[in-house]
């Protein structure tokens, strides 16, 4: 006998069909992060000197991925965590140590590059100067996501997200909460920076949410708000005669966008990269009633934007 599903028994078949939570690959993420943004910057116009500057970036988070030893959890830390839904690296507490070296190292390298930006080279001086202390400060506000520096968030949030992303590797799957908020990254409780149609093997056809600090992805069906998690009044929304890759999708119940990153369209898109190289969507958008819900990690916008 035949009988109709219900919208919580399809989620429970799509977690047994294919995997729920795609714990990240430090280094292949950063490398492919930097390809595509180098790709982008070919026809970014007036942003196409920041999003190679970006790439240098993750060339080199890909580069300290492959050396950085952070501390994993304890286990009864991780424990507690499944017992109460909560995220096993909860990015409220203090980041792994490791993360200072990163960047200290990475501005390091930048600063020496031939040709390096003029205006950036004063702001890397400054980062490379800092001490535990200061560069503990900028992590913790970084992390807030209010109130950033725009000059020093792109490298201090690198650097965090090589060791956040180490950090979750580690993990196994059953380390990861079922009655986490599906709206934040099961392991790190961050907000996704966009969502992602993914294609090939067990993840093609389905949309994941891209966690903008550890680079986990958790699967969320399309038919839902990836903020609010309503079903009504969704939509998807791009600029006229443009590039299909990227659309805004909106929501009319809490009246927000996050852009969804269309892998069928091109196989090579990257969620935190084609956020980044479609800022024309988001002045668009800007002009609408809906709000963006989440931010890019690696842009930071002045108080008066």
């Amino acid at each position: 006998m035949q009988r109709i599903l219900q919208p919580g028994e399809i989620e429970g078949l799509e977690r047994i069909e294919f995997p729920r939570v795609v714990l990240p690959r430090p280094r292949e993420l950063f490398a492919d992060r930097a390809a595509r943004l180098r790709e982008l910057a070919a026809g970014a116009g007036e942003i196409a000197g920041y999003l190679l500057l970006l790439a240098h970036v993750a060339e080199l988070q890909a580069k300290a991925a492959a050396s950085i030893r952070t501390t994993p959890p304890a286990c009864g830390s991780l424990a507690r965590a499944v017992a109460h839904g909560l995220p096993p690296l909860p990015a409220a507490e203090a980041p792994d140590p490791a993360w200072r070296a990163v960047l200290r190292e990475m501005v390091a390298d930048l600063g020496a590059a031939a040709g390096a930006a003029a205006p950036v080279a004063p702001v890397l001086a400054a980062l490379g100067a800092a001490d535990d202390a200061a560069l503990d400060r900028l992590a913790r506000v970084a992390l807030d996501g209010a109130g950033a520096d725009p000059a020093t968030q792109p490298f201090v949030m690198a650097a965090l997200q090589v060791a956040a992303a180490d950090r979750a590797a580690r993990l196994s799957l059953a380390d990861l909460p079922d009655s986490a908020p599906a709206t934040l990254c099961p392991a790190c409780g961050t907000p996704p920076v966009a969502s992602v149609l993914r294609i090939g093997g067990a993840l093609g056809g389905h949309r994941y949410l891209h966690c903008g600090l550890c680079g986990t992805e958790w699967h969320m069906v399309r038919v839902k708000c990836s903020h609010c998690e309503s079903t009504r009044g969704i939509r998807l929304r791009g600029i006229e005669g443009g590039d299909p890759t990227v659309a805004a999708e909106t929501c009319d119940e809490c009246r927000t966008y996050r852009k969804l990153v269309n892998q069928e369209k091109d196989p090579r898109a990257e969620p935190l990269a084609d956020d980044l190289a479609s800022l024309a969507l988001d002045l668009l958008m800007a002009e609408t009633v809906y709000a963006r819900a989440s931010g890019n990690p690696l842009l930071a916008l002045g108080t008066d934007e």
